[in-house]
């Protein structure tokens, strides 16, 4: 849960024309202002990316005054001098915890709020945060081979895990769990303070049970009843074969543990070594192979080293420097439809010296005009 502090400047914006916030007329509808409000809602939201959370707060304020018949006609015949009174240092407006909550539960003394048509269409339905533990993420450095056919990896890592001894409970071996005194098994406190505004109510999770409801009677001693403790866990990663350098591995759950909720994520990244006659392009392999001059012009057979092991490959009388010889079938493993290709560069190697000899059937080829 979040507290808000207001600046004297940011109060004065705070309490700036409601219908300037919604960008609607003094004349607008019950449902010109629905519709200001769900649009402004769905720009300025703070779960969604690039959201405001100051602004999406002034036009849940501004529509929660203009949505309400009564509370509408106040702030129209008192709204100004109301404001003018509000002069002065910074205010704690904690009470805004959980802005539209705090509303819909009496935000102001004797008047609710309802945003729950509103945020339906909006949200798509009301939702309740859940708590997540902390996500993780590690380096993995595999080789070029590795990343083609796949691999495993076991690692050991630090973290909150779930109590091995209470198995997340929080409570001893033998021991009952009861419902919790600090929140009578809501596993939620509410706090409400009284402000020249009214009377804010907010809502914070138990501190006594985490939010579960129901405490144990007798406290685990090994995670002292909270159900999470800092554990050394093995952690077995499986690397499917054709992922790339940089790519993310998510291992749901595999995260830090939290008291009263769910863990968080595990994220793997990759590093894949180059290979010194192997590259990658797409679904293809890509090598070198030096040709000699001889076996370029009259055509030769050549041994070469694949991934998968030796094969012998024919190179074809007349072939140039720079062509490319196509071996199906032993580039990278695509998914269901089985491998692409390798792709043999032929490098001719030219003599830098040649004998007498040499030199004089050069000399006849050329004379005949190869």
């Amino acid at each position: 849960m979040r507290s808000f502090l207001f600046s004297n400047q940011e109060y004065n914006t705070y309490m700036k024309n409601y219908y300037d916030i919604l960008g609607i007329q003094k004349s607008a509808n019950d449902e010109e202002i629905k519709k200001a409000f769900r649009k402004l809602a769905h720009k300025y939201h703070p779960d969604k990316k690039g959201g405001d959370e100051k602004k999406f707060k002034e036009a849940s304020e501004a529509y929660a005054v203009l949505s309400d018949k009564k509370r509408r006609a106040e702030y129209d015949t008192y709204g100004r001098a109301f404001a003018g009174r509000a002069s002065g240092a910074g205010y704690d407006f904690s009470g805004f915890d959980d802005f539209a909550s705090g509303f819909s539960g009496g935000g102001f003394e004797g008047v609710e709020f309802d945003f729950g048509d509103v945020f339906s269409e909006v949200f798509g339905g009301r939702r309740k945060q859940e708590k997540r533990g902390r996500d993780i993420s590690v380096d993995v450095e595999i080789s070029f081979k590795e990343s083609i056919f796949g691999t495993e990896r076991k690692m050991l890592i630090t973290k909150m895990s779930e109590c091995s001894v209470c198995t997340g409970s929080g409570a001893e071996k033998g021991s009952e769990m009861e419902t919790c005194p600090a929140c009578n098994g809501n596993g939620q406190v509410r706090e409400t303070r009284r402000s020249f505004l009214g009377t804010f109510t907010s809502v914070r999770e138990c501190a006594s049970c985490h939010g579960r409801g129901e405490a144990p009677k007798k406290k685990c001693g090994e995670c002292g009843g909270i159900g999470v403790s800092k554990q050394e866990e093995e952690i077995r990663v499986s690397i499917p074969a054709g992922i790339q350098n940089g790519e993310m591995i998510r291992q749901p759950l595999r995260g830090e543990a939290i008291a009263g909720g769910v863990s968080g994520d595990l994220y793997v990244k990759i590093h894949v070594q180059p290979d010194s006659a192997f590259t990658r392009e797409g679904s293809n392999l890509t090598t070198q192979m030096p040709v000699k001059l001889t076996d370029a012009l009259l055509g030769a057979s050549y041994t070469l080293q694949t991934l998968d092991g030796t094969i012998t490959l024919k190179v074809p009388s007349g072939v140039s420097h720079g062509e490319i010889l196509r071996v199906r079938g032993k580039g990278v493993p695509i998914s269901g439809d089985g491998r692409g290709d390798l792709l043999v560069k032929i490098q001719i190697n030219i003599p830098k010296r040649l004998s007498r000899k040499a030199k004089k059937l050069i000399e006849e080829m050329r004379g005949e005009g190869l």
